[in-house]
């Protein structure tokens, strides 16, 4: 018998609708204990909401994200607003007992971030953050092979994510899709929104970061609000930085919205003793491997198309050689986690991974205005 978890979403954006279309779809294509409700969506604009809502299915909408939170029939807080909200929402959520999960990144400060992680392990319920790119089929696929010794110990890894929208002078600040670039609202620049993906991705694959070198800058620092009014950009539009990984391996790291011609870059490699990996999230369906046990006469990159059943997540989806997309990355890890609920087990990465993902990102930033390796925060 299928369980209801009623859901409560706060936001309805571009996360927004990934997070519905996960709900809508989960038991579609997953096997699993417990079927998502959308309950009630809340967002500032009614007429917005309202129209989200009939989209999507949500039962009913709130202008308010505290209704939600008190809510008798929502057992789940799904953050999916600006980051300067996360921690009030998920604070009053846990505080209540519900089940919280959030976007990335999990806060706009480490404190923040800390006291967060601290209030949903007090609350003694399930918890995640929405780190997608973990359920990248290829990128799972590239955690079994290091898993599994193939590649031996690691000596590097390295990590770009690269896009080019806000490359023009003409880019607003604020607004609901720009208010990336506000230092209030966003916290940090593509350190804590694209290299908080990168980090969230090395931890996983490589192990944890004893120290960090940073360089940033911020090539744009005058542009306009929506009105016309000035405005001055406080944070990071590049963010580059040196890695020690406490396995001895070296990492370097690059995020970016200046790259012409790049819109969602997000690559690794990693080079070990026995071969080497490579993934680019423009090609997501794919995982380019080397192996060095291979006859001489054999060697090379080797292209694996990661879309059969015998490769994580697929057999849930097509035939081999049809591909999935971005949208079903958050499917898959809302199956995770709905997998965990039913066994009461810990799903990650969960706001302790998020908030060591945190510590790493302020490192890297306290390391640029000091101009020296700082390792990160002990947690």
């Amino acid at each position: 018998m299928v369980n209801q978890l009623k859901i409560g979403m706060v936001g309805t954006g571009f996360m927004g609708r990934a997070h519905s279309n996960a709900y809508r779809r989960v038991n579609q294509f997953f096997n699993v204990a417990y079927e998502p409700v959308l309950k009630a969506v809340a967002a500032r604009s009614k007429d917005k909401t309202e129209a989200f809502a009939r989209r999507w299915g949500w039962e009913r909408v709130e202008s308010d994200w505290k209704k939600l939170v008190d809510a008798p029939d929502i057992d789940v807080i799904d953050i999916c607003s600006p980051n300067n909200t996360h921690h009030e929402i998920a604070m009053a959520a846990a505080q209540k007992g519900k089940i919280v999960l959030c976007e990335k990144p999990l806060a706009i400060n480490l404190t923040q971030a800390r006291e967060m992680t601290q209030a949903v392990e007090k609350s003694g319920k399930l918890n995640m953050v929405w780190f997608n790119y973990r359920r990248v089929p290829a990128i799972s696929l590239a955690k079994q092979v290091i898993d599994e010794g193939r590649l031996g110990k690691i000596f590097h890894y390295r990590a770009t994510y690269l896009q080019d929208w806000t490359i023009s002078p003409k880019v607003p600040v604020g607004g609901a899709a720009t208010w990336r670039l506000e230092k209030e609202v966003a916290g940090a620049g593509v350190s804590g929104d694209l290299s908080a993906h990168n980090i969230d991705t090395a931890l996983w694959l490589n192990g944890s970061i004893s120290r960090v070198f940073g360089m940033t800058e911020i090539f744009i620092r005058n542009r306009q609000r929506l009105d016309g009014t000035p405005a001055s950009v406080e944070i990071d539009d590049v963010c580059t930085f040196l890695a020690q990984f406490q396995n001895g391996s070296n990492g370097t790291f690059e995020a970016t919205r200046y790259a012409r011609g790049r819109k969602n870059k997000n690559s690794f490699e990693i080079n070990g003793e026995k071969g080497s990996l490579y993934f680019d999230l423009e090609n997501m369906h794919q995982l380019q491997y080397f192996n060095h046990d291979d006859p001489d006469h054999l060697q090379g990159w080797r292209t694996i198309l990661v879309t059969g059943s015998e490769h994580p997540y697929m057999a849930n989806w097509w035939v081999p050689g049809c591909v999935i997309g971005y949208e079903h990355t958050f499917i898959n890890a809302l199956a995770d986690f709905l997998k965990a609920l039913e066994k009461n087990e810990r799903v990650r990465p969960d706001f302790r991974d998020a908030l060591e993902t945190q510590s790493v990102v302020e490192a890297v930033l306290e390391s640029a205005r000091a101009e020296k390796w700082i390792k990160p925060e002990e947690l």
